[in-house]
C-alpha cells in the first residue's frame, strides 16, 4: 500500500527453472488457443456449412502465426513506426512484450483468407467460429495484462483505484486491464454463446463474425474511457484515443456484415459423403 492505495505488486513470472521463465503472458496465450481449438472443433460439428474438425484443427497453426506475426507488426506499425524503421529487429525479440489487438485480428484474418482459399470451404463457415471461441482468448489476454502490470488506466480517485510502478509514477489509476476483460472477454463471450447457441448464429454466414467486430469495437472504445491512452490524444479529434480510431473499420464492417447475413437466407445444410451437414 502506498497513501492507502494499492501498489501492484504482482510477478509476471509462474515459473522459473534455471534460465527458462514461464511467463502469465505466454500462459494466457497458450490457454486461450487450445481451449479455442477444441472448443471451435465442436463448433464446426455443429456448422451448417463445409466445415469439419480436421479444418478447425489444421487452423490452430495457421492461428498461431497470423496473432504472433501481426500482433508484433502492429504493435510497431500502430503504435512506435519509429522503432520499426530504426531497429526492425525488435519485433522478433517476442520475448519482450509488446503485441497489438488490432494487429493480430489484422493477421488471423489473413491467415483465414488464405486457409478458406486453400481449403475450398467458405471463408464465413471459419471466421464465424473463431469469432465465437475469441473473446476467451481476450479474456485471459486481459488478465495477463493486469498480471504484468501493463496498459494501466488513467488517474482516478474512485476506492479501488491502484498504483502502476511501470507507469513510472505511483498515482492512483484505473485498474483498466480488469475493465477490459469484462467487457472484451465476459461479456463478448456471453454473447457470442447466446448468439450461436440461442439464436443458431451459426445458420447465417457472417453473423456471429460481424456481432464480434461489433462487439469488439464497442467494448475497446468504452475501454479507452479509463485507460491511459499509448499515443497523444492532443494530435486527435475530440478527444479520441488510437485505440478507439482503430476499432471504428470493426465497428462499419461489422455493422455490415450483420446487415448482409439478416437480409439473406439462412444456410440449409446438406448431406455430404462423410453424414457431414454442409451447405
Amino acid at each position: 500500500m502506498e497513501n492507502g492505495v494499492w501498489v501492484h505488486d504482482l510477478d509476471p513470472v509462474l515459473l522459473s527453472i534455471g534460465p527458462f521463465d514461464l511467463r502469465w503472458y505466454a500462459l494466457a496465450y497458450i490457454f486461450g488457443l487450445v481451449v479455442g481449438w477444441v472448443w471451435g472443433m465442436r463448433l464446426a460439428d455443429t456448422s451448417p456449412l463445409s466445415i469439419t474438425r480436421q479444418h478447425v484443427d489444421r487452423f490452430l497453426t495457421w492461428a498461431v502465426i497470423g496473432v504472433i506475426v501481426g500482433g508484433r507488426l502492429g504493435a510497431f506499425l500502430f503504435y512506435a513506426p519509429h522503432i520499426l524503421i530504426e531497429q526492425p529487429l525488435q519485433v522478433f525479440k517476442v520475448w519482450e512484450g509488446g503485441m497489438s489487438f488490432h494487429g493480430g485480428i489484422l493477421g488471423v484474418t489473413t491467415a483465414m483468407v488464405l486457409f478458406a482459399r486453400m481449403n475450398k470451404i467458405p471463408l464465413f463457415s471459419l471466421t464465424d467460429i473463431i469469432a465465437t471461441v475469441a473473446p476467451f482468448g481476450i479474456l485471459l489476454g486481459r488478465i495477463a495484462n493486469f498480471i504484468n502490470g501493463e496498459h494501466w488506466g488513467r488517474l482516478t480517485e474512485v476506492s479501488w483505484a491502484m498504483a502502476f510502478p511501470r507507469s513510472g509514477d505511483l498515482l492512483p489509476r484505473h485498474p483498466s486491464q480488469l475493465y477490459e476483460a469484462a467487457m472484451e472477454g465476459a461479456i463478448l463471450l456471453i454473447v457470442m454463446f447466446v448468439v450461436v447457441r440461442r439464436f443458431n448464429g451459426l445458420s447465417r454466414p457472417g453473423l456471429p463474425t460481424g456481432i464480434f467486430l461489433m462487439g469488439y469495437a464497442i467494448a475497446r472504445a468504452t475501454g479507452e474511457v479509463f485507460r491511459e491512452p499509448e499515443v497523444l490524444t492532443s494530435v486527435l479529434p475530440f478527444g479520441t484515443t488510437w485505440g478507439q480510431w482503430l476499432s471504428l473499420p470493426m465497428l462499419l464492417g461489422g455493422a455490415y456484415l450483420v446487415h448482409r447475413a439478416l437480409h439473406r437466407p439462412k444456410a440449409e445444410p446438406v448431406k455430404t459423403r462423410k453424414g457431414k451437414t454442409a451447405a
